[in-house]
């Protein structure tokens, strides 16, 4: 190889190192989009993740932003078509963005401290209903038409769906929580935490769903290796004895402690929960 031939090797050598180095440089740099199911309205949604996607542009030295969906079906989609890299899913949201799409779980929620929650049947507080069986004819409030696990827990506690007197699917919790407060249902579905948050303020529970795996965190399937597990470790080192990142926690949802680790395995009774409402789709 004569001199200008070794020169122009050269060139093309530090040329294309550069332009790796670019690349990497991008895909460090690139934003990560952070999705959610829509449990409240987008403001309170968007008040409740700040915190999180701020300690994870902080902790990952990137930025992570909130992009939100309007439904279930839609952020099942986000992360399933990957486009958002995570999102705070439900329980059957992450069974059908795993088969949409290969969505992976990162992390689940920890309530109370332990790895599980409950759906609940509440009532207004003055209400003379006692008992699940006394729902017959009555009017009830499921979220969004998506959340199958919320028709599956009601017929599990005894009260087929064609039993009640009419029923209806108004999408967030604190929808539900407002319709039996204001007396346009009877009672209605949600989560522990919510049922919690206004027990002895208006609304009474009813009946509580057994422990079922709880909320989590999922990823798209096409998610760098690498960044996978630095989120893992950032989301696992959430902290209550740190007073800031407790913040973080709390703003999340206050019942909450932290996030632990999870398998698809956890999710197979939710699976089995849902399958004959799966058949009816």
């Amino acid at each position: 190889m004569n001199a200008l031939s070794r020169a122009t090797a050269a060139i093309l050598f530090v040329a294309t190192l550069a332009g790796i180095g670019r690349v990497y440089a991008d895909a460090q740099d690139n934003e990560i989009l952070f999705g959610s199911v829509a449990m409240d309205i987008p403001a309170a949604m968007n008040k409740r993740l700040k915190p999180l996607t701020d300690y994870l542009s902080k902790t990952l030295g990137r930025p992570v932003a909130l992009r939100l969906s309007p439904n279930m079906p839609s952020a099942i989609r986000s992360v399933a078509d990957n486009e958002v890299q995570l999102a705070y899913l439900t329980p059957v949201a992450y069974l059908r963005a795993h088969a949409a799409g290969g969505s992976r779980l990162l992390v689940k929620t920890v309530t109370n401290h332990t790895g599980s929650f409950r759906l609940m049947i509440v009532v207004r507080e003055d209400s003379p209903i006692r008992t699940v069986q006394q729902l017959a004819a009555k009017s009830f409030a499921f979220g969004d038409r998506a959340a199958l696990l919320q028709r599956a827990v009601v017929v599990g506690a005894g009260m087929p769906l064609e039993r009640l007197g009419s029923y209806k699917f108004i999408g967030h919790y604190d929808n539900i929580i407002r319709g039996v407060l204001i007396g346009d249902f009877d009672a209605g579905i949600v989560k522990d935490t919510m049922a919690f948050r206004w027990r002895g303020k208006g609304i009474r529970i009813l009946y509580s769903s057994p422990n079922l795996p709880p909320y989590n965190i999922s990823v798209s399937a096409k998610l760098d290796p690498l960044l996978y597990r630095r989120l893992r470790r950032a989301f696992l080192a959430l902290s209550e004895n740190n007073p800031d990142q407790r913040a973080v926690i709390k703003a999340l949802d206050k019942r909450y402690n932290g996030f632990m680790p999870t398998s698809d395995a956890e999710y197979d009774v939710v699976r089995k929960l849902i399958a004959p409402f799966d058949k009816q789709r």
